[in-house]
């Protein structure tokens, strides 16, 4: 077609990947009654005031399926990263012996399952609807494009279906990820 069609298509894909990378974090961070290195990664420590994320200063290691060791490198920190990761939203106490700290995951109660899950569907649905929102911009660029006369009534219609089968791809992606991680949090 022409040059400006393939930047579109460029953008499109390029900002439904991002959405769809989002969801992918989104879901890293989701408790699902396994230790999952993941859940520090937005858990910042005050490291001689530096805020530093806990994954930068020890090594996170997975011991058991339900426990998770932080070895922090430096021994004046560990009260530091314990406190960091008790004032955190992720729900769970961590454990000291001086030299490791422990974060035991409890077993998921069905009805915590039931609350995961619909997080999942919440984040599933706003990844969605950033993608119809993405795909509103393309769809506005070409009828920009259908406006000034670069783009015939044709070509139009052509380009509107390609935009779609490039959105629906994308979507179909984000929700069997969705369906995926619903799957690791029922699976007991």
């Amino acid at each position: 077609m022409n040059e400006f069609v393939d930047e579109v298509y460029a953008t499109l894909k390029e900002d439904l990947e991002k959405a769809y990378s989002h969801q992918q974090g989104e879901y890293l961070v989701i408790r699902a009654g396994r230790a999952n290195p993941h859940i520090l990664d937005k858990i910042t420590v005050d490291y001689y005031g530096v805020p530093t994320p806990i994954v930068q200063m020890s090594t996170v290691t997975v011991s058991e399926a339900r426990i998770l060791n932080i070895n922090v490198w430096d021994a004046s920190q560990i009260k530091n990263v314990e406190k960091a990761i008790s004032a955190s939203d992720i729900g769970l106490t961590p454990n000291n012996d001086g030299k490791t700290i422990r974060l035991v995951f409890p077993m998921l109660t069905e009805e915590r399952r039931k609350e995961i899950v619909k997080q999942v569907r919440k984040i599933c649905e706003e990844t969605k609807i950033a993608m119809r929102n993405v795909r509103r911009d393309a769809m506005d660029m070409l009828k920009d494009m259908k406006k000034e006369g670069s783009l015939s009534e044709d070509e139009f219609d052509t380009c509107e279906k390609e935009v779609q089968k490039i959105v629906d791809k994308y979507t179909d992606q984000a929700e069997s990820l969705a369906d995926e991680k619903e799957n690791e949090v029922l699976k007991v």
